[in-house]
């Protein structure tokens, strides 16, 4: 339920699907040291989570990784490496989670598709994107 999309060594982006569950408690995905984190929590009723502050402090960000939570339809990611050729793609679903975190990245939408996407911020389209050419879809090759 959880799918680490590795390249070269390089974790590319992290995968979880819908049907993940656990019986309870808190599951991050990322490792402690990720510019951006994420996970899966899950209490029984009457739980109390601690009022809680969050320190202000400086952090350096030097890649832009954004998170995207699959509310309806189905998605085609296709993965690029950083010198943007086309590597593979997968296929998001309903209630699927993505956190893409190196390499480039593409979309198709194969049904209507509503989503949230989380990103780090303040974000700069001109100093944070580069947009390049797509794969052509004679080429695409799904992964299981």
């Amino acid at each position: 339920m959880l799918e680490k999309i590795i390249y070269k060594k390089k974790l590319l982006a992290l995968i979880v699907r819908g049907k993940y569950r656990k019986k309870k408690g808190i599951t991050f995905f990322t490792e402690d040291k990720s510019n951006q984190q994420f996970g899966y929590i899950k209490h029984n009723s009457g739980y109390i989570i601690k009022p809680h502050l969050h320190k202000k402090r400086s952090t350096k960000i030097n890649y832009t990784s954004e998170v995207i939570l699959m509310l309806k339809g189905l998605m085609r990611v296709d993965f690029y490496n950083r010198g943007k050729k086309y590597l593979f793609s997968k296929k998001l679903k309903e209630k699927d989670i993505i956190m893409l975190v190196h390499g480039g990245h593409g979309f198709k939408i194969l049904k209507d598709t509503e989503m949230l996407e989380i990103k780090q911020g303040p974000y700069n389209l001109i100093k944070d994107k580069i947009k390049f050419e797509k794969v052509e879809e004679k080429k695409i090759k799904l992964k299981k």
